[in-house]
């Protein structure tokens, strides 16, 4: 198992500690799983670590790192759409799929002192996991990060650097000290074991339904939601456990669009864009490191991109609410963004929205 460069095809051990190749690409994996099987899950353990073997994991490192992370009931919301309930996790967001791999990983090479840069979640996740796990974290966070999850970073006793600016500029600084000092970048963007985590979100949906739903929404940011679910629908057309592909529309918000207005002109890049401030801060990425490969799936499965009016994510967090769902901005963005589809599109059944975030680490 080793890393290759997404850009020169250049090779590297999983143990080094460069967050990137030398030509400046990005890491991706070079690893296949095992034809899926449901049959060969193990059912003893409670979490998303019953799918190991098709996960990329070199030990068992992993037994303690987890936090008993995944298997997340789907909730119905009406006759057309099912919620993934993913905030139901130690950390209260989905991000605990990737940082418990990416910090089983960590402690497999022996790493002891890591930085990451989030907007909040991935930083409080990857926070959590290597408190537990005994690594040293530091966690860069841009100003106008929810207080809650500052204090949720600092609890889990890393220390929390919030930036001025842009979320752009915050990961900019942070990787700036990952230059300067050498200290293992754990980016949920940069290092593709994250993807290992994410994906098992598609695993336990077939899990549970035995089928895929006929529309996935995904939030789409810096897209590591959006990557891993295109990794496990991959792997399960590949084991031919699918047909075909379902329809993914990824979300933006109205102002952060870097990949909206890209497939405007079917650009292989994100179009440049200058953020506004939004409620939806998990997904205000004006420069995704990953765009090139986002925008090489999105074309390659016909893929739609749907945009989140600002003024209708409170009312679809209050919406949510008052079916007992409490969701932070970010995660209701999702709902907002769903019935613009809809308006534009007509009625969309069997959809999957997932619920990303509790709403406590939003409130401000």
């Amino acid at each position: 198992m080793n890393f290759v460069c997404s850009v020169c095809g250049q090779t590297a051990p999983v143990t080094t500690r460069a967050p990137k190749c030398a030509c400046g690409g990005l890491w991706k994996l070079d690893w296949q799983p095992p034809k899926f099987d449901l049959q060969k899950i193990d059912r003893s353990v409670w979490g998303m670590f019953r799918y190991r073997r098709y996960m990329a994991l070199a030990d068992d490192s992993w037994r303690d790192v987890t936090l008993g992370e995944g298997m997340t009931p789907l909730v119905r919301l009406d006759e057309d759409v099912l919620l993934k309930m993913d905030y139901f996790m130690p950390t209260l967001s989905y991000k605990d799929r990737g940082a418990a791999i990416l910090v089983a990983h960590c402690k497999a090479i022996g790493v002891d002192s890591v930085v990451q840069d989030s907007s909040g979640n991935a930083g409080n996740s990857v926070a959590a996991y290597c408190g537990r796990s005994g690594i040293q974290c530091d966690i860069y966070v841009p100003e106008g990060t929810s207080p809650g999850k500052i204090a949720m970073i600092q609890a889990h006793g890393a220390t929390a650097h919030v930036v001025p600016g842009s979320r752009d500029h915050c990961a900019d600084v942070c990787r700036a000290q990952v230059e300067r000092e050498g200290k293992y970048y754990a980016n949920h963007v940069y290092n593709p074991f994250f993807y290992e985590g994410t994906k098992t979100y598609i695993y336990e949906v077939y899990e549970q339904l035995g089928r895929i739903p006929a529309h996935l929404f995904l939030p789409l940011g810096n897209g590591t939601l959006f990557l891993g679910v295109v990794k496990g629908l991959e792997h399960l057309l590949a084991s031919g456990c699918i047909e075909r592909m379902p329809k993914i529309i990824a979300i933006q918000s109205e102002r952060c669009a870097p990949f909206a207005e890209a497939v405007k002109t079917h650009s292989p890049v994100p179009a440049p864009v200058t953020p506004t401030p939004t409620m939806a801060e998990g997904i205000a990425i004006g420069v995704p490191m990953r765009g090139r490969e986002i925008l090489e799936a999105i074309y390659k499965y016909q893929m739609e991109l749907v945009t989140v009016p600002e003024g209708r994510i409170l009312e679809a967090r209050s919406t949510l609410a008052r079916q007992g769902i409490y969701a932070e901005h970010t995660t209701a963005a999702n709902l907002a963004a769903y019935w613009n589809y809809c308006e534009q599109h007509g009625k969309t059944p069997d959809s999957l929205l997932t619920m990303c975030g509790a709403g406590l680490k939003s409130d401000h």
